[in-house]
């Protein structure tokens, strides 16, 4: 995951100008993730750069989804968030599928798609709290995590 496209006309609106906008994604990530430190972005013409030290490698993922879902960001490039390789022993860390909203989408539909059950929708809505506000406030193009069950 070190360069994803996204949607650029969707998201949650931090910037209105290219000037302020890595401050303001530097900031949105500072107060929404825990688990990075020494955090850099830059930002020019919809690519956002993230720099830094992650504790996982689920936290470098959720970090890129959450700037990706910015509106204006159009591509991440996060070849330089680091994080540590698990020690060989360790459990692996669950599967996650990268998952792109649709028209007409409900949580309880992609539930329904991914466990075969729709009331399962509290599991992705609690996997993205960083991404999304409100599990009826989903938009067309955003991109969430689907936790393996």
């Amino acid at each position: 995951m070190g360069l994803l496209d996204f949607a650029r006309d969707v998201g949650r609106q931090l910037f209105d100008t290219d000037a302020e906008a890595a401050d303001n994604i530097k900031q949105h990530l500072e107060i929404k993730t825990s688990g990075i430190k020494n955090i850099e972005v830059e930002f020019d013409d919809g690519v956002a750069t993230i720099c830094g030290d992650c504790d996982s490698k689920a936290t470098r993922d959720r970090a890129i989804l959450m700037v990706g879902n910015i509106k204006g960001v159009e591509k991440v490039i996060a070849d330089d968030l680091n994080a540590p390789e698990p020690p060989p022993e360790a459990p692996p860390e669950p599967e996650e599928t990268v998952y792109e909203i649709k028209s007409g989408d409900t949580l309880g539909a992609i539930a329904k798609q991914f466990y075969g059950k729709a009331s399962k929708y509290m599991t992705i809505f609690e996997a993205n709290r960083d991404i999304i506000d409100d599990p009826n406030k989903i938009y067309p193009g955003q991109k969430i995590r689907i936790p393996s069950e």
